[in-house]
C-alpha cells in the first residue's frame, strides 16, 4: 500500500477534520507539521507538480502577509521563496500519496482523491 502523508498545521481546523477522516477510515498515514519540519524548495516543488498546480494556486491569499508583502506582484520562483519563507502564506493540508498529492480542502475532497488512486 502506498504511502499518506499529511503536511500539515496541527492547530488547523481543517487539517483536524482531514485526520479525524483518514483515522475513521482505517487510513495508515504520517502527519507533518510543517511548522515544526519547514518545507524544502525541491519537496514544495514536487507537491506543486503532483498537485498540478503553480505557487500562485498553493497562496492563502486571506493573510494578512500576502498583502504586506505585495505577494500578488511576484514571479512564481519569488512566490516559492516567499512561501518557503512564510509558512502561513501555504494553504493546508496538503495530502501525498503516491505519485499524487492534493489540497484537502474541503475535507470532503479526499473521498474522491482516494477513489481515483
Amino acid at each position: 500500500m502506498k504511502k499518506i502523508t499529511v503536511y500539515e498545521k496541527p492547530t488547523c481546523t481543517t487539517c483536524r477534520k482531514v485526520s479525524k477522516y483518514l483515522e475513521e477510515n482505517g487510513f495508515d498515514f504520517e502527519k507533518i507539521n510543517y511548522y515544526i519540519e519547514p518545507f524544502s524548495k525541491s519537496l514544495l516543488k514536487k507537491l506543486l507538480k503532483k498537485m498540478n498546480m503553480k505557487p500562485n494556486d498553493l497562496l492563502r491569499k486571506t493573510e494578512s502577509l500576502y498583502k504586506e508583502l505585495n505577494v500578488s506582484d511576484m514571479s512564481e520562483n519569488e512566490i516559492l521563496e516567499t512561501m518557503l519563507r512564510y509558512n502561513d502564506l501555504i494553504q493546508r493540508p496538503i495530502i501525498e500519496y503516491g505519485d499524487k498529492a492534493v489540497l484537502a480542502r474541503p475535507p470532503e475532497i479526499l473521498e474522491k482523491f482516494f477513489m481515483s488512486n
